[in-house]
């Protein structure tokens, strides 16, 4: 974990933080999802005659990576649905790294150890805390915490698969424009079928802030997958998930949605856990 590859995956963190909260914010969620995977794949289409085509030995992981991808959009959907981002997003995050860790060790063969593996431990405590606040004081949304923890599993999987194919690929740029590509039509097709004649009059008012978050989307993906293959990828999602504390200050800020001390405690833990995770670099 090089100091630039920590700039791009905390970058990623920020980024992936504000996409999020633009899709929790638009009220119809297949509005928001349709707008940020339609705009995610014509970014990705309009970059392709401009990178290189992955290594034959990628695809398989690409065309896997976007099915999972497909099944993640359908359950962020309904976690932002059924809770409050505050709840949703830090239990969909804060459930991948470790699973993470544990596919990786299995199908990657990286198995953290000395000050890596404390590193992520206490990251992984941080985050657990920041879940666990957005938890306190509510009757258990149990239908919301299911598919929150299914979201969570979901971002694990392809995390992995996508580690495995952007290192076979070979170009980490033509990977995420083909990924984009790939990925995006399920959710625009599907609205497509559902609104028919009126698609445009749906998705216009909510046409600028949602390419936005495709934008935004784009770029934060991206910066993992580059990072994915300069480093480790147990520490990358640990270190990507500190998303998690900007979306709670994002909840804060604009959905007024209190942080309190506890979630300061766990942001501490966090940031001690990436300085470990930077020490073994």
């Amino acid at each position: 974990m090089t100091p630039l590859v920590t700039a791009a995956v905390l970058l990623a963190a920020v980024t992936h933080a504000c996409w999020n909260a633009i899709a929790h914010r638009i009220t119809d969620k297949l509005v928001g999802f349709t707008l940020i995977a339609g705009g995610g794949m014509l970014i990705g289409l309009a970059a392709i005659p401009f990178v290189p085509v992955p290594a034959a030995g990628a695809w398989p992981y690409l065309i896997t990576s976007a099915l999972i991808h497909v099944g993640y959009y359908a359950l962020l959907m309904r976690s932002f649905r059924l809770g409050d981002f505050g709840q949703a997003y830090p239990i969909a995050r804060g459930t991948a790294p470790l699973v993470v860790t544990a596919l990786a060790a299995l199908f990657a063969h990286e198995v953290p150890d000395g000050w890596a593996a404390a590193g992520i431990a206490l990251s992984c405590a941080g985050l657990t805390g920041v879940a666990l606040w957005g938890l306190r004081g509510h009757r258990p949304n149990w239908p919301a915490i299911a598919a929150a923890l299914a979201t969570g599993l979901s971002i694990a999987a392809y995390t992995v698969v996508d580690g495995l194919g952007v290192r076979a690929s070979g170009t980490s740029l033509g990977y995420i424009a083909w990924l984009m590509a790939l990925e995006g039509i399920a959710v625009p097709a599907y609205a497509v079928l559902r609104w028919r004649a009126e698609t445009v009059t749906v998705l216009r008012p909510f046409a600028a802030v949602g390419l936005l978050g495709a934008a935004l989307s784009v770029a934060a993906y991206g910066l993992v997958l580059w990072a994915q293959t300069q480093a480790e990828l147990a520490p990358i999602a640990a270190l990507r998930e500190s998303s998690i504390i900007v979306g709670a200050a994002i909840g804060a800020i604009f959905f007024k949605e209190r942080f309190g001390a506890p979630r300061v405690a766990a942001a501490g833990l966090l940031v001690l856990g990436i300085g470990l995770m930077l020490h073994a670099g």
